[in-house]
């Protein structure tokens, strides 16, 4: 019984990984991973101006 218990934790953190990582996907869009630093470097200083 013990086992199965493990069993069910471990698909329940998988499911959640996987949503994360869809959320992740979806949010990153169409650009590639040696492009993040051409969006991010961006938007981090807009949204310091913002907050200032």
């Amino acid at each position: 019984m013990n086992n199965d218990k493990i069993s069910e934790v471990g698909i329940n953190i998988a499911e959640k990984a996987t949503v994360i990582w869809n959320v992740a996907d979806m949010l990153r869009g169409p650009f590639k991973p040696h492009e993040y630093g051409l969006v991010i470097l961006p938007m981090t200083v807009v949204k310091r101006q913002v907050c200032v």
